[in-house]
């Protein structure tokens, strides 16, 4: 039975965390960036169930252990829009849509979706948080870009890790 996404959770654990790295997380800065694993650490601050299943889940244990989706861009959007199990799902809209907690994903040169960012205000401006570009409340209109999706986050469905 799906239930809410706690989105004042997801966006508090990013603003607690947007200019430090929870210890108990791999830093990803160093191997092509952290923002994903940021995301998906708000994300499961907000939803609380991960998704076990090999290779197409979304779950962490360690930096050895762990899905694919939660630190990787296109991952994480192919995890969020088709998951019918356990975790977060959620379905593409356009960016003016965006709701706190929401996850915007852009892509720079206009072939490959490579950064993670969660809304994390709409004031009325979309306000983000981010890691491997450290911001907490920046506004989305400063990035420069040439596409963005929303990963609006509909529900979670599962038992509470």
């Amino acid at each position: 039975m799906p239930r809410d996404y706690d989105r004042y959770s997801a966006v508090q654990y990013a603003k607690n965390w947007w200019n430090g790295r929870n210890p108990a997380y791999y830093n990803f800065d160093a191997v092509g960036g952290d923002c994903t694993n940021f995301v998906s650490q708000c994300l499961y601050a907000g939803s609380g169930v991960m998704n076990y299943t090999r290779d197409t889940g979304w779950y962490y244990n360690s930096p050895s252990d762990r899905a694919a989706a939660w630190s990787g861009v296109e991952y994480l959007h192919r995890f969020l829009t088709s998951n019918k199990s356990n975790g977060p799902y959620a379905t593409e809209r356009a960016v003016r849509l965006a709701q706190p907690g929401d996850i915007i994903q852009l892509s720079f040169d206009g072939a490959r979706f490579s950064h993670s960012l969660l809304v994390s205000e709409i004031s009325p401006q979309i306000l983000v948080c981010t890691h491997s570009d450290d911001s907490c409340d920046r506004p989305f209109s400063t990035y420069m870009y040439r596409n963005a999706r929303l990963l609006h986050i509909e529900g979670v469905r599962g038992i509470l890790n």
